[in-house]
């Protein structure tokens, strides 16, 4: 984020808002080419925020500023933008649509109380979209649905809402319909159910509203029935269902109010249609947005706890409480430096105050767990890449701070005197691992400094530096979602590599062998004498290593066996095959020679690792793999696809069940070798249409297969 308000057409400041009341935070949610970021353009310039509608293709929108975004023409980031309207504020949420970048999708989920799906009325939706539908669903989220590109020839309006039907389940209902111009295939106005008015946008915002046209009426009544049937039936007011069957005419107030209600609770879910390019629709969109949407005072607030972890009562979204937020995304700008977008859940956040910073529980992910106090500078609302100051932001708004040192995504922000710590969201596992080589040592420093930025906004991003294979692994959602990330350190000033990533393997005996190490040298003075005889054999998995001693009669003096131990597990830890660590033996020292003079601690290290070399020409040694436990989430259709490919990875399947947490979803159980898990995150995706995940661990070593442990010895000889 930059501060550049004098771009884009950005039409002057926003007010602050004192009353959670006049707030809606809303999320835009869809696949990828649904057109979410187009219509937050339209929103913008029809409430006057901006002076003129950017477009994806030129990378001139106000949510797509990222460099990465403008490139790939999709968005890849969350980002926010206000606007006003009938004095209500509505902080629009947009988010990506493509897999790979879910962390951000789920930090728009965290900020948001409401959901607008945005379903293309010539593309459909996806799978993803239809589960993150049940995901709102299990948390009562309130939803509406924008269908949206009714201005391109293949647009269908009907089956784009039959499909809402079908995919998202009962009370999916639209509240206008589409009115067609003279050509019969333009949308000019949207034909209003409830009021049973024609609003006609044919001369622009805002619609020119009158009484619907004799042909009008036919699909305005049925469609009308239907829709008032499902607001009745979600009523608080029991009697109303038998009044309307009796006959009686239900007043456009009440059926408003009841709808409003419903769709508050989550019980309802109106579907509007719109067109970002010509405007239609858009008012109607805003309405619901500030009319049936609930305020932050409606929505549930996320638990708390003490630093200590001690629980505290229930937030309530109270400009006067507590303060307690939290930093949903975090950037790091060349101008302005860090940037944190806050949700501040309670109290209210305020510049030049200091605040208590925490963030907890994603130290295996690069982030160490930290507290400190910090003073805030400035306090923005953000539009886009634009930050305009404000002198507070209030329980249930969203702003930005800058100059952070230490807040990250997913921390918590709260009263230096009263530190607290929110209940952290569900952040999926990055399992497509990246390892890259910086060309020249100057790049090494900057690609370390990059790497810190870029990991401290970025929850789905896992840094590991790997200590058996020297490898620098990052573990990214997927392909997309790695190019960024080499993006943007390229464009931080990192020339950089990336090369196949290793898997650490493990070699071990498989028979019985002797060894025989003599390390003896005479170069005048003080020479170097030492001689060991060792016998090796194969322990069970996982036993380690034994070092047993049964030298008799002193052939090799007391003092020196401990240095023969060491010259083995140096040895070991060196490796015998392809260089990986030896486990699982048990050594026996059974005889050697010493010289009263040029025997040493360092001779018989290097006799012990001599000995252990000769033993493996005998022994047999043979590569391990690591064995993951992997437990695969894919909808019932695909997991016939998904045992077949396990098959042809190595992989034995242990047994598979329903989901417990989605109806027509299955879990697959299986031991899949590691080295066969390296693009999984890609393949799975391309098997199920993006909607299968899947979780792993460690569970053992278990022997390679002999031609490709030959293969990997192979390339591991100079």
């Amino acid at each position: 984020m930059a501060q550049k308000s004098q771009d884009k057409g950005v039409a002057g400041g926003m007010p602050v808002v004192t009353d959670p009341a006049r707030v809606r935070n809303v999320v835009l949610v869809g696949h990828s080419g649904a057109g979410k970021t187009t219509l937050v353009e339209a929103l913008l310039t029809a409430s006057g925020t901006i002076g003129r509608a950017g477009t994806v293709t030129d990378g001139s929108t106000v949510c797509d500023h990222d460099p990465a975004a403008v490139r790939q023409q999709r968005s890849v980031s969350l980002a926010c933008a206000p606007l006003l309207h009938d004095g209500v504020k509505v902080n629009l949420l947009d988010t990506p649509g493509y897999a790979d970048f879910v962390g951000e999708l789920r930090a728009g989920l965290r900020a948001a109380d409401a959901a607008l799906f945005v379903v293309s009325a010539v593309d459909g939706m996806d799978a993803a979209t239809a589960a993150l539908w049940e995901e709102c669903a299990a948390v009562d989220m309130p939803r509406a649905v924008a269908v949206t590109r009714l201005d391109h020839p293949r647009a269908d309006f009907d089956e784009s809402v039959a499909l809402c039907q079908r995919v998202f389940g009962d009370n999916v209902l639209p509240l206008y319909l589409p009115m067609l111009g003279d050509d019969g295939v333009s949308t000019v106005g949207l034909l209003g159910l409830i009021t049973r008015r024609v609003f006609d946008y044919t001369a622009g915002l805002p619609a020119d509203v009158r009484e619907p046209d004799p042909e009008h009426l036919p699909a305005i009544a049925e469609s009308r029935n239907e829709l008032i049937e499902g607001i009745i039936a979600e009523s608080e007011d029991e009697s109303l269902m038998d009044r309307y069957l009796g006959g009686e005419e239900i007043g456009t107030e009440l059926l408003i109010d009841d709808l409003e209600k419903a769709v508050a609770r989550g019980h309802f879910y109106p579907v509007v249609p719109v067109c970002a390019e010509t405007g239609v629709g858009l008012d109607a969109l805003l309405e619901v947005l500030t009319a049936a949407f609930p305020s932050p005072l409606e929505h549930e607030l996320p638990a708390v706890a003490g630093v200590d972890g001690s629980p505290r009562p229930p937030l309530t979204c109270d400009p006067d409480g507590p303060l307690v937020a939290e930093v949903v995304k975090t950037t790091i700008d060349r101008h302005v430096g860090r940037v944190s977008l806050v949700r501040v859940f309670s109290g209210t956040l305020r510049p030049e105050q200091t605040v208590h910073v925490s963030g907890h529980g994603l130290a295996e992910r690069g982030h160490p767990d930290h507290d400190a106090d910090e003073r805030v500078g400035h306090v923005y609302t953000p539009l886009g890449a634009a930050l305009r100051e404000v002198t507070a932001c209030v329980a249930g708004d969203i702003c930005a701070i800058t100059k952070s040192g230490s807040a990250e995504t997913g921390d918590t922000i709260s009263a230096k005197d009263e530190p607290l710590l929110i209940a952290p969201w569900e952040m999926p596992e990055p399992l497509l691992p990246v390892a890259i080589v910086a060309k020249s040592r100057s790049d090494e420093d900057a690609l370390a400094r990059n790497l810190g930025r870029l990991v401290a906004g970025d929850p789905t991003l896992r840094l590991e530096r790997n200590p058996e294979t020297h490898q620098l692994v990052l573990w990214c959602m997927g392909e997309a979602h790695a190019d960024v990330v080499l993006d943007r350190l390229r464009a931080g000033g990192v020339e950089l590599e990336t090369e196949p990533v290793r898997v650490a393997l493990r070699e071990t005996f498989t028979a019985r062998a002797g060894g025989h190490g003599r390390h003896v040298k005479q170069s005048g003075g003080h020479g170097q004498y030492a001689v060991c005889d060792i016998e090796v054999e194969p322990l069970p998995r996982g036993a380690g290593f034994e070092f047993v001693d049964r030298v008799v009669g002193g052939a090799v003096p007391h003092n020196y066996i401990p240095s023969v131990e060491k010259g083995v597990r140096a040895q070991m830890e060196r490796g015998l095959v392809a260089g990986y660590p030896v486990v699982d033996l048990r050594v026996t020292l059974v005889d050697g020679k010493a010289h009263s003079v040029d025997s040493s601690d360092a001779a018989f290290q290097t006799a012990g690792a001599l000995a252990l070399r000769d033993a493996a020409e005998r022994g047999q040694p043979t590569l391990l793999e690591p064995i993951d436990e992997v437990t695969i989430r894919v909808p019932d259709a695909s997991v016939g696809a998904v045992m077949g490919d396990l098959s042809g990875r190595r992989g034995r399947v242990l047994g598979t069940e329903p989901d417990p947490d989605g109806e027509g979803r299955t879990l697959v159980h299986a031991e899949v070798p590691a080295t066969e898990l390296l693009r999984y995150a890609v393949e799975l995706r391309s098997m199920t249409a993006g909607t299968g995940t899947f979780r792993r661990h460690f569970v053992r070593h278990d022997p390679m297969p002999t031609h490709l442990a030959d293969q990997i010895r192979k390339e591991s000889t100079p």
